[in-house]
């Protein structure tokens, strides 16, 4: 009978150290004693034994399955859904869907008085963390693929160039499992991520950007562990929750090239970013297989994380100062909506204030683990500006602004807020002088004198 080759018949050593390799990997015990659990424990992935059984299992069929890109989307799609699921997902209620649509009705109610932007006529939704997954997911590949690609590419070419020569030659045709390995851990880590974001967002627009289009939803869950510790009534808590939700959907709905301007800053920044493939290579010589604590260590320090170039940092810049518009807007609108309806506006703007900037635990994650981040850091300037401008030009002439991205205001304004309106009433003011001049122009207005202008005296000799 043919032996396995793939199996010791004299108690030596594997003849196929390919399959020596992803045994030690993702089939239990491993080398030195790593197990999977000790893996899990080193990627950040969960400590369930079961759990992680079936993980590694479905890796194992994603290796030896065709490759669908460097990035297996497909393990990040379901790794989120699991880990939104981990932390106690019940579904919505109908009691909760029916407060939540009548939260975002009155919502939608006293935004009428304090903006120019109509009603988006959008059915209010309630979402499970599962379900803002669902809808969140695809928005959430366009904005991370290009610099997932690139985090995918190194670590496979990391782990092809660390391996011995001797298994190189030995791989053969099986090359495309270990091409696959890269974008199936990226892909396990993105969606533990995402998963994890689900825990913490309360709306479908509570990152800044409409991960869903033309949506409008809270997350009963959340809304109820936001309000933890407020000891404030929790109706008002989702209420306020729902004004700064309606206020983000009528700016995306009504303003349409604003979601295509943020979401393509957002990819042209994440394309330019550099991988430094030589601190994974250094990590995968280092490092001992059988210390996960220290390769947990190598991981919190960022060595996955992209490494900005200084056109990068300006172009996270031009991000941050759009979106601190978006939310200082939002902050401004709802703030005004709620002043005199909701005794503890005051104190939930702060509290969304603070939360906003400083981004919570899931947040930092994901932003070390691609290398963005979505918080507005100069919403409390950017409100203080849209404030000056409703007091200087009314409701109508504030939100003008948004009719066309040339009319934003910069970081520069921001540092002077007051000033903007005189600068920009300027800078209007010297486009009508060249729109004057040019129109004259092409009329041959400068080809005759001035009828005020009196003829030149003759020099010529008589």
């Amino acid at each position: 009978m043919t032996s396995n080759p793939s199996t010791p018949s004299n108690g030596d050593e594997p003849q196929d150290p390919l399959a020596e390799m992803l045994a030690n990997l993702l089939g239990g015990q491993g080398m030195n004693g790593l197990d999977a659990a000790e893996i899990a424990k080193a990627t950040g992935l969960p400590n369930d034994p079961a759990l992680l059984q079936q993980m590694f299992a479905q890796v194992q069929a994603m290796m030896s399955a065709p490759a669908e890109g460097p990035v297996n989307w497909t393990l990040a799609h379901e790794n989120a859904r699991r880990a939104a699921a981990g932390t106690s997902d019940p579904s919505v209620t109908s009691l909760q869907s029916r407060e939540v649509d009548e939260a975002l009705r009155l919502a939608e109610l006293w935004l009428d008085a304090v903006t120019d932007l109509p009603s988006t006529g959008l059915i209010g939704r309630a979402w499970s963390r599962a379900e803002w997954v669902e809808e969140t997911m695809g928005t959430w590949k366009r904005l991370t693929e290009p610099v997932a690609n690139s985090i995918a590419n190194a670590l496979s070419n990391a782990m092809t160039e660390q391996m011995p020569e001797h298994m190189k030659s030995a791989m053969g045709g099986a090359s495309s499992m270990l091409n696959n390995m890269g974008g199936a851990i990226f892909g396990m880590q993105l969606g533990q991520a995402i998963g994890a974001l689900s825990t913490e967002v309360v709306s479908s627009t509570d990152v800044g950007v409409p991960l869903a289009d033309l949506e409008m939803a809270l997350l009963p869950a959340n809304v109820t562990k936001f309000g933890e510790g407020l000891e404030l009534p929790e109706g008002d808590i989702r209420l306020f929750l729902a004004v700064r939700e309606a206020a983000h959907a009528r700016l995306f709905v009504h303003v349409p090239w604003l979601r295509g301007h943020l979401l393509g800053a957002i990819e042209e920044y994440a394309r330019g970013i550099h991988i430094d493939t030589s601190r994974i290579e250094e990590l995968a010589r280092e490092l001992d297989p059988s210390n996960p604590e220290g390769i947990q260590e190598a991981l919190s320090q960022g060595v996955f994380m992209p490494q900005r170039t200084p056109a990068q940092e300006q172009a996270l810049a031009k991000l941050e100062t759009a979106l601190a518009l978006v939310e200082g807007w939002v902050d401004e609108l709802t703030a005004a909506a709620t002043h005199n309806v909701l005794p503890s506006a005051a104190a939930l703007r702060e509290t969304a204030r603070r939360r906003r900037a400083t981004g919570g635990p899931a947040e930092h994650a994901f932003a070390s683990l691609v290398g963005l981040e979505l918080r507005p850091r100069r919403l409390r300037e950017a409100a203080a500006l849209w404030s000056s401008l409703k007091d200087e030009r009314g409701v109508e002439g504030r939100d003008a602004i948004w009719k066309h991205p040339d009319l934003l205001p910069t970081a520069e304004d921001l540092d002077d807020p007051t000033g903007f309106a005189a600068r920009r009433t300027l800078a209007e003011a010297s486009d009508s002088e060249v729109d004057d001049a040019l129109e004259k122009l092409l009329a041959g207005g400068f080809d005759e004198p001035d009828s005020g202008d009196e003829p030149a005296p003759d020099s010529s000799p008589k």
